[in-house]
Order: structure tokens, then sequence, then C-alpha cells
């Protein structure tokens, strides 16, 4: 595999599509996916996806987190079709119909269950009523979203090897709150290095503020790439 392929997702985490097409050029050749979250969605509208796809050959994994009442998430779902993105999200909490009726919206994408948010800690889950440890919570939500006909699992790296476990080979399993060893943790609670999270069995890494908050994000994405793809669980 070369760098190009490495199993990244960068997050364009700003309002400003300027600079977001800015990093995607400069990460272009270490990346495989893009992902378009809240805060650029909300500022560009699907604009944003056309003008990320411009600037380089990636996915899109467009990371909206849809949780509403069965209709209107299967309506949001289907005013995408249009920019065809790889991945979309949904909250796994919204329960199986929703997660069904965004799949059954838009077939020609991997509906993305997003678990437990990895800014959550044990003590927040308590606090929220959710029925923990977050391994098992987790585990729990993963099993609900893809018998529901979701694709692919968004979960922190701590968690990924037990869902890889409960839901097998087929899914896509995609895990934020990746660091490189000696990062800052910044607002992430359940981390671990990316290449942990590849050797525990997930599929794509999502990577933000250590690429693009480097004075280089070329080069800092080529650096995190180079260990990736030297790592047992890439491919």
């Amino acid at each position: 595999m070369s760098p190009r392929n490495a199993p990244i997702a960068l997050a364009l985490d700003t309002g400003d599509i300027s600079t977001a097409v800015q990093w995607v050029a400069a990460t272009a050749a270490h990346i495989r996916t893009a992902k378009v979250g809240l805060e650029l969605f909300c500022a560009e509208g699907p604009g944003a996806i056309e003008k990320v796809r411009a600037a380089a050959d990636v996915e899109v994994f467009l990371d909206l987190k849809l949780h509403d009442i069965p209709a209107t998430v299967a309506g949001a779902a289907r005013s995408v079709r249009a920019v065809a993105p790889t991945y979309l999200t949904v909250h796994a909490g919204g329960g199986p119909q929703m997660i069904a009726a965004a799949a059954d919206a838009l077939p020609e994408t991997r509906i993305t269950a997003v678990t437990i948010l990895t800014s959550l800690a044990a003590a927040d889950l308590d606090r929220l009523g959710i029925a923990g440890p977050p391994h098992e919570a987790v585990r729990r939500l993963a099993v609900l979203a893809v018998e529901a006909g979701a694709r692919a699992i968004v979960c922190s790296p701590q968690e990924v090897a037990a869902v890889r476990a409960a839901v097998g080979p087929g899914v896509t399993l995609i895990t934020p709150g990746v660091r490189p060893a000696g990062s800052d943790h910044h607002d992430q609670a359940r981390v671990a290095t990316p290449e942990q999270a590849l050797a525990d069995g997930a599929d794509l890494v999502v990577i933000g503020r250590p690429i693009t908050g480097a004075a280089d994000p070329g080069e800092a994405a080529a650096a995190i790439a180079a260990t990736l793809v030297a790592s047992p669980g890439a491919g």
C-alpha cells in the first residue's frame, strides 16, 4: 500500500471553505477520505463537497450525525443524494427505525452509525443515564445499528476490537479520537494511537488537529501515513 492509500479521514474542522480546500490539496497524496462536518456543511452547504472533490480525488465522509424522527432523517438523507457522499453519519441512539429509514433513503451511501461520542467518558454516561461502561454501550449500539442497516460504525479506538468481534468483517469501522504518540488529546476522552486503532480492527482513522494544526499539514499527513502503511492492520 502506498501512502496515498493510507486509511486516514482528514477532519476538515473549519467553517472556511478556502482553508478546507487548502488542507485537502496539501494532504491529497497521503489521505483516503475527507470528512466534512457540521461546521463546514452549515457554512457552505452541499457546495463544500463539490469544492473538496475538485481539490483532490478523495472519498467524502459527510459527518452530520443526523438524529431525528425517521421521516425527517430519511428526508435529510435524500437531500444529500446529489452529492453522493461515501459515508453519512446518523446517531445510533436514534434507534433502529431511524437508521433503517436513512439506509433505505440513501442506499448507495454507507450509512454510518455513531455510537458514543469520543468526548464522553464513563462518568458522562452515568450522568446521561446511559447503561455503561462505555465499551458495553458502544458494542450494544453497534449491533443494533448494523441489524437496522448501517454499513459502517463510528466508535472510539478503545472499543474497536470489541465492536469488530460483535459485528464481523463486513462492516466498516471508523475511529475518531486517535492521536499520534505525544499529541495533545484536546477534547477527546477515549483515545489511542492510529497504529493501535488499525491493529485492533479499524478500517479508517479520523485525524484532524494533529495534521491541520501543524505548521506543514502535508508533511504531518505524510509522517502519519507512513506509520499507518507499516501497521499490521493497514489494508
